[in-house]
């Protein structure tokens, strides 16, 4: 029997044809909801433009080919969503390398050292000469408070108070480093 697709109405197309197509497009999208929503989208255009469409119209044939053509963007959305994902990944894994690469490489205890004695250094540069020249000889050339007091013809609670005083702004100055002096 043959039928003549022309003499079909729609409802009888799409009653007919709808799951045959909706299992056409999910061979391809993989995806139950997305081929079903590519079918239905696919009548609605025939719908829509039918008032356009020649009167001898395959209906059948111009729904299937609309759905092959949704189908078709569909895949190519879809790959392109893939690509970006993936491309997404791979600058991720490289940051991820990176970021291992570089804690790897890391030595805290170097670059603590160095920027606790840049903070010390500075920190001896604002005080007092005579403070910064007392904390020198106790601390860098071991001098004994009375050594300090003789040389610079000082009272020995005179080099005390310059040592404590250094001291304390020191320790006010290196506070942020008090955790890694504990390792040290």
């Amino acid at each position: 029997m043959s039928v003549d697709f022309n003499q079909l109405s729609f409802d009888e197309v799409f009653l007919r044809y709808k799951e045959k197509f909706i299992g056409f497009a999910m061979s391809y999208v993989g995806h139950r909801q997305a081929a079903e929503d590519i079918v239905v989208d696919a009548f609605m255009t025939y719908w829509e433009n039918r008032g356009r469409l020649a009167a001898d119209t395959n209906i059948p044939a111009y729904v299937l080919t609309v759905v092959k053509n949704r189908c078709l963007t569909w895949l190519c959305d879809r790959k392109l969503h893939e690509d970006i994902l993936d491309k997404m990944a791979r600058r991720e894994q490289w940051r991820v390398q990176m970021q291992i690469a570089s804690l790897e490489s890391l030595e805290p205890h170097h670059i603590f050292t160095e920027e606790m004695q840049a903070t010390v250094r500075q920190t001896l540069n604002l005080l007092p000469e005579k403070t910064r020249q007392v904390f020198l000889l106790s601390r860098y050339q071991q001098k004994s408070h009375k050594e300090i007091a003789g040389l610079l013809s000082i009272s020995l609670k005179t080099a005390e108070f310059h040592i404590t005083k250094a001291t304390r702004v020191l320790r006010e100055r290196l506070k942020d480093y008090s955790f890694l002096l504990f390792f040290i």
